[in-house]
Formats: C-alpha cells, sequence, structure tokens
C-alpha cells in the first residue's frame, strides 16, 4: 500500500496536470470532439431537473464544460478550466461562470439544482464525500442533483489497476492513471453509500449512454 503522504502528493500533482491538459490540449478543440453530441439520456435527465426546478429556479452547471447542455439550461456554471471557460464566456457572455474546483465550492444554500454532468470519473476517491458534501451546502432546502456515474469494464479496470501497481503508481482500485490522464471509477454500491452519507436520497436512477445516471434529493 502507498503511504498516505505519497498518495497525497502524486494527487495534488495529479489534478494540476489535468487542468494544465485541459487548459492546454483539449479546450482549444472541445466542441469539435466532444461539444457537439447530446445523448437522449442525459437530456432526459436534465429535461427532469429543470421540471423539478420549475421555471424560475436556479440551476447550477458544475464542470460546465463550454457550454455542452446550455440549449435546456442558462444558469449559472462552474468549470476547473480556465481554458474552458474562457470558450464558454465567448459563446454565452450572459451566463456567469467561475472557475471553482469541485472540492472548493463554497456556495451556501444558492442553487434550487445542480448538475455535474460526465466529470465526476476525474474526482479522487478521497473526494468524492466533500464534492457531494458541498453540492448539498449549495442547495437550497430539499434541493436536486443530478449526477452521473461512468460505467467501465471490470476487466478493464483491473487490467489498468495491474499497469499502474506495474509502473509503482501509488494508486488503488478503479483507477485509471496511465495513460497521461486520471480517472476514478467507483462501484454503483460505493456512491449509492456516499449519497446516503451525505443525506440524499434517490429519487431516479437509469444507465444509459455509457453512465449511471442518478437524480437525488437533499434530505
Amino acid at each position: 500500500m502507498p503511504s498516505s503522504i505519497e498518495r497525497t502528493a502524486w494527487l495534488r500533482e495529479k489534478r494540476r496536470l489535468a487542468e494544465e491538459r485541459m487548459d492546454t490540449l483539449f479546450a482549444p478543440s472541445y466542441d469539435e470532439y466532444w461539444g457537439a453530441t447530446l445523448n437522449s439520456t442525459h437530456q432526459r435527465f436534465i429535461r427532469q431537473l429543470v421540471d423539478l426546478c420549475h421555471l424560475q429556479g436556479s440551476i447550477l452547471d458544475a464542470t460546465c464544460g463550454t457550454g455542452k447542455y446550455w440549449s435546456i439550461i442558462l444558469n449559472v456554471g462552474i468549470d476547473q478550466s480556465q481554458g474552458l471557460l474562457f470558450c464558454t464566456r465567448s459563446k454565452f457572455p450572459q451566463v456567469p461562470v467561475k472557475k471553482i474546483v469541485l472540492q472548493e465550492i463554497r456556495y451556501q444554500r444558492a442553487f434550487d439544482g445542480i448538475m455535474c454532468v460526465d466529470a465526476l470519473e476525474n474526482v479522487f476517491p478521497e473526494d468524492w464525500p466533500l464534492v457531494l458534501y458541498n453540492f448539498h451546502q449549495a442547495l437550497k432546502s430539499q434541493g436536486y442533483l443530478y449526477l452521473t456515474v461512468k460505467l467501465v469494464n471490470n476487466n478493464e479496470i483491473e487490467n489498468a489497476y495491474q499497469v499502474g501497481k506495474t509502473l509503482g503508481l501509488p494508486i488503488v482500485w478503479s483507477e485509471w492513471v496511465h495513460e497521461e490522464g486520471y480517472h476514478y471509477y467507483p462501484k454503483l454500491e460505493e456512491v449509492r453509500d456516499w449519497i446516503e452519507s451525505m443525506h440524499f436520497t434517490v429519487n431516479a436512477e437509469k444507465t444509459g449512454d455509457g453512465y449511471h445516471h442518478f437524480l437525488i434529493q437533499q434530505k
């Protein structure tokens, strides 16, 4: 097992590199390769969130990227990538956006709903409870949160884990780190435990378009 000091330093560097790679490598062409397609399951859950929050409800798009889903929702966006937010501001100058990482959200009872779509696979296992806690704090009473969990074959996860261990990386099971970037794919049972521990209840869930979708509500 890696020491806690070794792993903490390694994770800090992975987070720094992830932000740097997004700003320099991916942001300039993000819309061309990833921003054009709106998957049907994602759209359906986002529309459910919007309906639950009513027309005048405020919704935070956490990890908004370049505003991929803003044909459906236009409220407030945050992202850790300054490069992506630069693109977002040029497309949606009327929408307030801020550079904030999920682990450092400080909003208090500010939103009727939050969506965090196709992004939590970038969050370290140690940070999942913190991120859900931050979402809980940012929501108004009985607010709604829509989140997605990327689904990956267990054999692929095992192969990635063995490669990482062979390289001497301080990884844990379900982390995928040997291809320059970072991803963590938790088991759905683990996600449900985190949801419960952070005082949310599951209103709806469904598998579709490569993700498991959760629509949950603050208790």
